[in-house]
């Protein structure tokens, strides 16, 4: 199969508005779970879930954290009154610093790559605001440098010495889907965080996890899964829609991950498959199969040249094409034979082990769709996702393309559909 030929059209199905749950389940674990074995489809209540994987699994989870992305300004008037036009800034990705952890520890100023709403009567000035902290109160500043690429840099800053996490938290608002349809509610705060989120840096919720709850985690363990977390912070490409006609037209997002190198290791203990918890698990357990191969191909590589570019699953290893890396880095020749996942994987924890690396820091614009070749995810947890979606492309690559008969059947009995939706496990 030509991916690159696949047309958008034809993932495409009718999603009634009322299909999609514009709240969540009272209760998290209540929500309904569409379970996909070889073929054949069933339901029950997402707290089961447990009992339908087998003992001694590893099931991987996307601890990332949404923050308070959505900032507003307003524009002063010749007094220096903040009375003008409203000005929104949606918060995408570090620029300065680019590290995400450092980024949130600074303290009087930082860039980032923005969204803006409303940018035509924002014309050069700074924009101010003013916010109370503490009993004190703080001006933060937004100021405008220009375009890069789709989006902008801003850059903040702010008096009173609190760190940037304390700035969004005080001043941000959480970005829900705007397929919802409706303003953010206090509710929002905590029902779109799954309750092992820690790392802060996305601007969507891995919905699949969602559904967690501390009475399925325990469920878990008693079951003996093993439990192992990966983060991937989720960007506003998530949403973007596919409107080019064929998906080889269609550019993938960058996403920011984390692995550590405990989790590599439980791969290897688990014979390198994994259950995983939502797409974004699925992207970054796929990618480090990629890496890895990089890692065998070039031993000096460094964590940025090991990002994973959109087509590179489907042009390097299924037709031999190369990345060309930075002069004098070695090469070694690769083979079928020595490019195993194990041997893979392995490549990848002694490349760490050379960098006395914990953590390995890159990212991926991974674009899985049918015709790719999953290597390491096994079983699928993942909520129902739009249509003509890159997700739901994913979906039908793991299930060999029966996606339909998925969503009829999810369709014709009531489940609910996108992020607070109902869920689904799917085991090919």
């Amino acid at each position: 199969m030509d991916t690159k030929q696949i047309h958008i059209n034809d993932y495409n199905y009718l999603l009634p508005d009322e299909r999609i749950a514009k709240f969540p389940k009272a209760e998290r674990d209540s929500s309904k779970l569409l379970v996909y074995r070889h073929g054949e489809v069933g339901e029950d209540i997402f707290r089961n879930l447990p009992q339908y994987l087998p003992e001694g699994a590893l099931m991987v989870f996307n601890n990332t954290r949404v923050i308070q992305a959505r900032m507003h300004f307003r524009k002063a008037n010749t007094s220096g009154d903040p009375v003008g036009a409203l000005i929104e800034i949606f918060l995408l990705e570090p620029a300065a610093p680019r590290d995400y952890e450092l980024m949130f520890q600074q303290r009087d100023r930082c860039s980032w790559l923005c969204l803006v709403g409303n940018l035509k009567k924002w014309k050069s000035s700074p924009l101010h605001r003013d916010i109370t902290f503490a009993g004190q109160t703080i001006t933060v500043t937004a100021q405008y440098c220009g375009e890069q690429g789709t989006s902008h840099l801003i850059e903040f800053s702010w008096t009173g010495g609190l760190s940037f996490a304390e700035i969004i938290d005080a001043m941000g608002e959480l970005p829900i889907p705007p397929y919802l349809n409706r303003e953010t509610q206090e509710s929002d705060k905590t029902t779109y965080q799954t309750v092992y989120s820690k790392i802060k840096g996305s601007v969507a919720a891995p919905t699949a996890g969602l559904h967690f709850t501390s009475r399925v985690l325990e469920a878990l363990d008693a079951h003996g899964v093993d439990r192992e977390e990966v983060t991937l912070h989720v960007g506003a490409g998530t949403f973007k829609p596919v409107k080019s006609e064929t998906i080889g037209e269609h550019a993938m997002h960058t996403e920011y991950i984390a692995v550590h190198r405990r989790t590599i290791e439980k791969l290897l203990a688990h014979h390198c498959e994994a259950i995983a918890v939502g797409t974004t698990s699925v992207r970054t357990l796929e990618s480090l199969y990629y890496m890895g191969f990089k890692v065998l191909r070039h031993p000096d590589i460094t964590e940025e040249q090991l990002h994973v570019n959109q087509w590179e699953p489907y042009d390097i290893l299924l037709n031999g094409k190369e990345e060309p890396l930075a002069d004098g880095q070695k090469e070694t020749q690769m083979t079928d034979e020595n490019c195993s996942l194990k041997t893979v994987l392995q490549a990848l924890l002694h490349w760490m082990d050379v960098r006395a690396l914990n953590v390995l820091h890159s990212s991926t614009q991974i674009i899985i769709a049918p015709g790719y070749d999953y290597k390491i995810v096994k079983m699928l947890v993942t909520n129902f996702h739009q249509p003509q979606s890159t997700l739901l492309l994913l979906v039908s690559a793991f299930v060999h393309g029966d996606w339909q008969r998925i969503y009829d059947y999810a369709l014709q009995h009531d489940f609910r559909f996108l992020s607070y939706g109902d869920s689904s496990l799917l085991i090919p």
